[in-house]
């Protein structure tokens, strides 16, 4: 009989307050899905640095004849056969170097036709003005300045070039951007909350009468507040699955469909659908526990029971 009473209770709130109740959905869904767009985000970035930090390779170039010319750091002159089978022999030495390649001048000129064909400046190139270089790739892609601090500035080196900063400035960007997205989320949960703590309270005092009979009969504080904060619950409820229906939506037509992504940029490894799927019981949750308490302290001031 009681929880008959709890349930009819419920329904009742939310006609009431219908349009509330409706802005409490829209806002709930909305924070909850970029609360969970923010955590596939990020494991998307760690992906894709586990992925791509896996590659990226350190790379000393070597002075040529052009750079002797307008260079400092080449103003010994180009690199010799010596010096190049000492820089080879020391990257041997080194325990964070797990294989070296050398790429020449002229596999170096082709390369670049490959990738820059299109380009005016590709014309005017000639093999002997591109660089040779060691391609190194390190047990620990952390370990960089241990190549650049042993090669810099060493006659036959013009340079020592990491790619993972170019990854970094990249991942940089992506974690602003995610991080960005939270303080979003931040905001429309307190926007959601506001909303949830004034549907409550609207919907309590359009039924102090009954509340009041309750009181007088003895109800227990539990009982009366109990229609209310399922009300809260049953409204984040709806509002985190609609949340759910968006990333699942979102990861099925941005990477798998419509946009297609994974098909379009097939350098980049994209979260699977077990990520997404783990997030899902994190948002019901956080939709369910997120209003009930919200309305439970609300309540707790404004019946006074």
């Amino acid at each position: 009989m009681r929880a008959q009473f709890v349930l009819s209770e419920i329904g009742v709130g939310l006609r009431r307050n219908l349009t509330m109740t409706f802005a409490v959905v829209v806002s709930v869904a909305l924070s909850l899905a970029l609360f969970g767009g923010s955590l596939l985000m990020s494991d998307q970035v760690n992906t894709m640095k586990g992925y791509w930090y896996d590659k990226v390779n350190v790379s000393i170039f070597l002075c040529n004849k052009s750079d002797a010319e307008s260079d400092p750091k080449c103003a010994k002159g180009a690199v010799t056969a010596d010096q190049k089978k000492q820089i080879l022999a020391d990257l041997d030495k080194m325990t964070v170097v797990e294989n070296v390649s050398y790429e020449s001048s002229d596999q170096a000129y082709k390369h670049y036709k490959e990738q820059f064909g299109d380009s005016p400046l590709a014309s005017s190139l000639t093999p002997d003005q591109m660089q040779e270089s060691y391609r190194i790739k390190l047990k620990d892609p952390e370990k960089y300045r241990v190549i650049a601090t042993a090669f810099n500035g060493r006659d036959g080196v013009q340079s020592v070039q990491d790619q993972k900063g170019i990854l970094d400035n990249l991942f940089g960007l992506l974690n602003g951007m995610n991080w960005a997205a939270r303080a979003v989320m931040a905001m429309m949960l307190v926007v959601a909350l506001m909303l949830i703590v004034n549907t409550v309270r609207v919907s309590a005092f359009s039924r102090r009468r009954e509340t009041g009979i309750m009181r007088l009969v003895g109800a227990s504080g539990f009982y009366i507040q109990a229609p209310f904060i399922m009300e809260a619950a049953v409204a984040g409820l709806i509002g985190g699955g609609v949340a759910c229906g968006f990333l699942l939506i979102a990861r099925y037509f941005i990477i798998d469909h419509g946009l297609a992504l994974s098909e379009k940029l097939n350098l980049i490894n994209f979260i699977g659908w077990d990520a997404v799927l783990t997030k899902l019981p994190l948002i019901l949750a956080t939709s369910l526990l997120m209003p009930a308490l919200a309305a439970f302290f609300a309540l707790r001031k404004y019946l006074k029971v």
